[in-house]
């Protein structure tokens, strides 16, 4: 698979995703601004991911390290720090085999399941190291949430993801009909 990243105009798209998820994110768990700031994680692109963080499998991939504030400076001071990995390339590919998929709807729900992971590491819900059964049955959970934090909003074609979403929640079957949405590894989408 080719390795396209996004264009300028997609990357305006991201940013606004990403605004659109942190607010529902947030009104979910009524989280304040300075709560949120609590949750630290930024987002990358093709264009700035490491070759380890790119995946065949996902939407994104979610990874951790430490990171220090610049402000402070100290060593001392590195903090757990979360990013988002998009892959742009599976995004796109998978945009161009689904006409009903749109850019928009697609990030918001890959950003909300991303942040819903992060709030749940962060905050000891879930362990961020897991395998097996246990990754399953996190991200069935977290599809889950993500799914109720979206239901409701009014966005063009959210719906269509939503729905292509569906056996992913606990407590349904999974009949193969969404293979290119599925995320097969921890904190992935």
């Amino acid at each position: 698979m080719a390795l396209w990243p996004f264009k300028r105009e997609q990357l305006i798209t991201v940013s606004e995703a990403l605004e659109i998820a942190e607010d529902k994110t947030g009104d979910y768990y009524k989280f304040s601004a300075v709560q949120w700031k609590r949750h630290r994680y930024d987002v990358r692109t093709l264009s700035s991911l490491e070759p380890a963080q790119i995946v065949p499998h996902a939407f994104a991939f979610l990874d951790r390290g430490v990171r220090a504030p610049e402000e402070i400076g100290s060593p001392r001071l590195k903090r757990e720090y979360y990013f988002i990995c998009l892959q742009d390339h599976r995004i796109l590919n998978a945009l161009n085999r689904d006409k009903e998929l749109k850019l928009l709807p697609l990030l918001v729900y890959i950003f909300t399941h991303e942040l819903i992971h992060i709030v749940r590491f962060s905050s000891f819900l879930q362990r961020y190291e897991i395998s097996g059964r246990d990754k399953e049955k996190e991200e069935e959970t977290v599809h889950g949430i993500t799914h109720r934090v979206l239901k409701g909003m009014a966005l063009p074609r959210l719906g269509h993801v939503l729905d292509s979403y569906r056996f992913h929640r606990i407590g349904e079957v999974d009949s193969g009909n969404d293979q290119y949405l599925r995320g097969d590894e921890h904190a992935d989408i």
